[in-house]
């Protein structure tokens, strides 16, 4: 018996188990979160990302498959990943306090009308819950990507914003779920937006 090998292979069940159960009941809300993105993309409107540690590479991961591509080409999509500008993270934290790096980004960058996308395994990071607050007062739709019992964040959410809340307590099985919405949410947008301007369709 290798104990090293078991854990590995609990690991891979673990998320096996949790995808499976993920694939039951999240698709009619990843859904409904895509078409919210494509109605703001729709109306000349853009999507403000925000995360902590491994949620701030999913925020990025996000807006970088948007920027560029995902899977097909077509015409870069608009989309700030608010958690690479090092000096403006660094002077908000230092000047304030880091629970307002992303919530003075989004007052000044966002509008009503375009969407934060906020990641959050927890949903109890202050800087998440008043990105929300933020985006609230800009009339900014929410699309909360979370877990365990969703937090504060969750408890913000107003009509109109949409919660993805992956069914588990483990952090790094969390992440790995979030990936695969990520990939759901652009793989929808795509489709959407590039068979519209292929063939002229609509919703």
């Amino acid at each position: 018996m290798n104990p090293a090998i078991d854990r590995i292979v609990r690991i891979f069940e673990t998320g096996v188990e949790l995808r499976a159960r993920c694939a039951r009941e999240l698709p009619a809300s990843i859904e409904r979160a895509a078409w919210l993105v494509i109605d703001a993309l729709g109306t000349g409107n853009k999507v403000l990302c925000c995360g902590n540690g491994g949620s701030a590479a999913d925020a990025q991961h996000f807006s970088s498959e948007m920027l560029n591509r995902f899977e097909r080409e077509r015409p870069g999509l608009p989309a700030i990943a608010l958690t690479t500008d090092t000096s403006t993270l660094t002077s908000i934290g230092n000047d304030y306090e880091f629970a307002d790096i992303f919530a003075k980004q989004v007052r000044a960058l966002g509008k009503a009308g375009d969407v934060l996308l906020a990641y959050s395994t927890s949903g109890r990071s202050p800087n998440i819950v008043r990105a929300i607050a933020a985006a609230h007062e800009r009339a900014m739709p929410i699309l909360l990507v979370s877990g365990r019992d969703g937090g504060p964040a969750a408890a913000m959410l107003a009509p109109g914003d949409i919660e993805i809340r992956v069914p588990s307590v483990e952090t790094a099985r969390i992440q790995e779920v979030h990936l695969t919405i990520t990939h759901c949410l652009c793989d929808l947008i795509d489709g959407h937006l590039l068979d519209h301007l292929e063939r002229g369709t609509s919703r």
